[in-house]
């Protein structure tokens, strides 16, 4: 290293949230650490200005990052750490979801929920299976346990709950729900996917002469 050269340590986040037409600058897509005395500047250097045609989607890596801060401070070292890369999603105004719609989502989703169950509990015949545990218990046969198939909806409920660990807002304890999970794992898929096609257009708009903006 040359006598005099600064080095600087980023840390690439993988995915980050920005207001639609917003410049992106290096404060918003990695963590910096520098000499204090030229930290601010690079933190807010725009490493790109998103056009319409970018769509909602831009993708940063870590060479272009290298090439805006070697432009404005030639003499220094660059050390990276984790992902070569971040997605940052352009959102616009969020808008509150209508009444209307989400009854109706939820109501799909209540009925679909119910006419699998009871589709399922016809398959194996459930009906009769709970006769015949009530006939086992009590000694008489009953063709309708109401009891006994009131307390196993219930249990059906509180099972849910318990396995989804998660009843409206409140969560049992801090374990990662099995949705929360699987949107994780989606969530990452969705990732490199997106990194995966728009690279496919960097390259492209790199064979055309196109420069970055």
């Amino acid at each position: 290293m040359k006598q005099g050269t600064a080095t600087i340590y980023l840390q690439l986040r993988k995915h980050v949230k920005l207001p639609l037409g917003q410049d992106v600058r290096l404060r918003d897509v990695a963590r910096v650490l520098a000499d204090p005395n030229i930290e601010p500047r690079l933190l807010d250097i725009v490493l790109k200005q998103p056009r319409e045609q970018d769509g909602n989607l831009v993708l940063i890596d870590m060479l272009q990052i290298i090439s805006r801060l070697q432009e404005r401070i030639p003499d220094i070292q660059i050390e990276y750490m984790g992902e070569p890369q971040v997605l940052v999603e352009m959102v616009g105004k969020e808008k509150r979801p209508l009444l209307v719609l989400f009854l109706a989502v939820w109501l799909l989703l209540f009925f679909g929920s119910a006419l699998t169950i009871m589709n399922f509990h016809a398959d194996v015949s459930m009906q009769a299976v709970q006769v015949r545990i009530v006939e086992m218990i009590t000694g008489e046969r009953d063709e309708h346990p109401h009891l006994f198939q009131g307390a196993y909806s219930l249990g059906i409920g509180f099972g849910m709950v318990v396995f989804f660990n998660h009843l409206f807002k409140k969560k049992w304890n801090e374990e990662p729900t099995p949705l929360e999970v699987e949107m994780y794992l989606y969530q990452e898929n969705l990732d490199q996917f997106v990194i995966t096609e728009e690279y496919k257009k960097m390259h492209k708009a790199a064979g055309r002469g196109e420069k970055d903006p």
